[in-house]
Order: C-alpha cells, then sequence, then structure tokens
C-alpha cells in the first residue's frame, strides 16, 4: 500500500513539473471578405446559432464604416444577417451582447471623419430579437465617450468608456460605467490608470469579482489587469509585459483565463493566443496566422472547443477569419 501511495506521488509529481500543453490550432477559414476593408470583430453563440459582427468600410481610418452582422448553424457556412449604416457615421467595433431579457445587443463607436481627419465622437447601441432586424443606432454617455464593449452581469450592463482629458488633451480618463438598460448609463469609477487607457473588456468572476483587461498606449504601452468587488469602486492594477491591441478574455469552465489580442513586439504584429492570470501574467502561446492590420478577436467556448473571430490583412486584403483552438 505504502510504494501505491508513493508511485501515485511520484506521478502527481512529475506531471506538475511538466509544463502545460500548447493550444492546438483545429482550424482556420476565412469567412468574409466582401468589404474593401473588413475589422474589429466580435463573436457570440446565441439561440444555437453563431453571430460574428464587424465593421466594413474604405479603410481603417476614414469612410462611414458599416456594421456587417454574419450567421451561422454549424460555425463553416456564414451568410449575412444584417448591414447597419448611420448617414455621414463611422460605426466602428460592434461589440455584441445579450441582455436580460434575451435581445442581441451591439455597442459601438460613431464617429465622424472628414477624410481621415477625427472631428468627434459618440457611442451608439442596437438591439435585435434574431440578429436580422436591428433597431437604428442610438447614442449613448456623451459626445467624445467610447465605450468599447459591455458586459451584463447579474442585470447590469457594465463597461469602460474612454475620453480625452479635458485639462490634458495628452491624457485619456477611463470611467467605469453601468446600466440597466444598455441605454441610460451611471458612472460608477473613475479609474487610476495612466498611460492613455482605452480599450478595455471586463469580466466576472464565478464569486462576483470584476477582471478588467486593458489598452494602453504611452508610456511602457504594455497592458494592465485590473481587479474589483462590488461596489467596483476600488480597483487594484497589475502591469502585464506585453501591449495588447484590441484586448479580450474569456474564463473557461476550469477557472483558466485566456486572452487574445495584437502582439507587436517582433515588428510585425500578429493577433496571439495568450495564457492570463489575476496578477498581471499575460503568455503568448499561440499565433494564428496573420500579419499587418490585425486582432480585436471574438471569442466563444463551446463544445470543448475555444471559437475566435479575428481580422486580418496577411492574404492580399482586410478579411475576418474564424479559428478553432483546442486547449
Amino acid at each position: 500500500m505504502a510504494f501505491r501511495i508513493l508511485a501515485v506521488l511520484l506521478v502527481a509529481m512529475v506531471g506538475a513539473l511538466q509544463p502545460a500543453a500548447a493550444p492546438t490550432l483545429v482550424a482556420v477559414t476565412r469567412i468574409w471578405d466582401a468589404g474593401a476593408h473588413n475589422a474589429f470583430t466580435d463573436l457570440i453563440r446565441w439561440h444555437d446559432r453563431w453571430f460574428c459582427s464587424f465593421r466594413e468600410s474604405d479603410a481603417h481610418i476614414g469612410g462611414n464604416g458599416r456594421i456587417r452582422v454574419l450567421t451561422s448553424a454549424d460555425g463553416d457556412t456564414w451568410t449575412s444577417a444584417a448591414l447597419i449604416a448611420e448617414a455621414g457615421i463611422d460605426l466602428r467595433d460592434p461589440k455584441m451582447s445579450v441582455t436580460p431579457d434575451d435581445r442581441l445587443m451591439i455597442v459601438a463607436g460613431g464617429s465622424v471623419y472628414e477624410g481621415t481627419t477625427y472631428k468627434g465622437r459618440q457611442p451608439r447601441v442596437l438591439f435585435s430579437p434574431d440578429g436580422r432586424d436591428w433597431s437604428a443606432p442610438q447614442r449613448i454617455l456623451a459626445e467624445g465617450d467610447w465605450l468599447w464593449r459591455v458586459t451584463w452581469h447579474d442585470g447590469t450592463a457594465y463597461g469602460v468608456t474612454y475620453r480625452a482629458n479635458p485639462d490634458d488633451g495628452t491624457q485619456w480618463i477611463t470611467a467605469l460605467v453601468s446600466s440597466r438598460d444598455g441605454l441610460k448609463f451611471k458612472e460608477i469609477a473613475t479609474l487610476a490608470v495612466t498611460g492613455r487607457p482605452n480599450e478595455t473588456t471586463l469580466r466576472f468572476m464565478p464569486d462576483g469579482e470584476m477582471v478588467a483587461l486593458m489598452r494602453r498606449e504611452a508610456d511602457t504601452r504594455v497592458a494592465w489587469v485590473g481587479r474589483s468587488r462590488a461596489p467596483y469602486e476600488s480597483w487594484t492594477w497589475r502591469q502585464t509585459t506585453h501591449a495588447v491591441g484590441g484586448p479580450n478574455f474569456i474564463r473557461l469552465p476550469d477557472g483558466a483565463l485566456w486572452a487574445a489580442g495584437r502582439e507587436s513586439s517582433s515588428g510585425n504584429p500578429k493577433t496571439v493566443l495568450a495564457r492570463l492570470t489575476l496578477d498581471g501574467g499575460y503568455e503568448p502561446v499561440l499565433t494564428l496566422p496573420s500579419g499587418g492590420d490585425t486582432s480585436y478577436a471574438g471569442m466563444v467556448w463551446h463544445d470543448g472547443v475555444l471559437w475566435v473571430s479575428y481580422y486580418s490583412s496577411h492574404e492580399e486584403k482586410t478579411a475576418i477569419y474564424l479559428a478553432r483552438v483546442r486547449l
């Protein structure tokens, strides 16, 4: 009996010393390239169907971007479910969520450009009962805000909006906001993050703790990981070691956190999948087929596989891709 126990302990020790298995890219498919520039994706599974949203326009900056929504029953064959436009407005970064009353919601940036010269912005929201028929874009928050994504928790939508500091235009202010209906938002806390913080994804842990992965554009430029407990007014922050463009992350059923974003340290931007930890650990472990103008991933865990939508310009033009990764 003692020998058997010792053998089990040795096997456990050897397993603990071995590095975690690397994720495996099962498949990657280009699912859309009809627009001149197709970018800034999100992905959701709702009512046993897939939905992928992104922006179609003439270029990364410039032109009045439209929101395209694709749908699929199996993740292999995709069709256009909607194309949404607002006259004179560049609709950017459409991010999807499901409201408490079981509608799809998109939050998007609403920017105004003259050519490629930025003139102003205000966030928009849209709602749909089926992913095909969408309400007209409605303005939320204030002129100058950009609410990049919302996450619903216990009937409330939470997100981080960023805007220029009126006292110092070179700096940006970020604030945590919330809403019960997706239309009227209130500010909960100003976030003490330096270095021009902006795009932020929020997720909730099983005990209700809120976790933020935030992009920064100045100083070291590395992303920050923030943590807060209800009422989410007090935050602690840790620096990662990587700049992350278009940050997104999810928590898997086993508790592991996986992130995706643009990695540019090599000088050739790529979209990567990374292990994320609450103490600021960010370890890229898989590079998706990508390059150039790329990133802004949507992430869904389904049937034991991580599904990742993203965009990239590594194949002739900027197109939308869907990867399946086994972890």
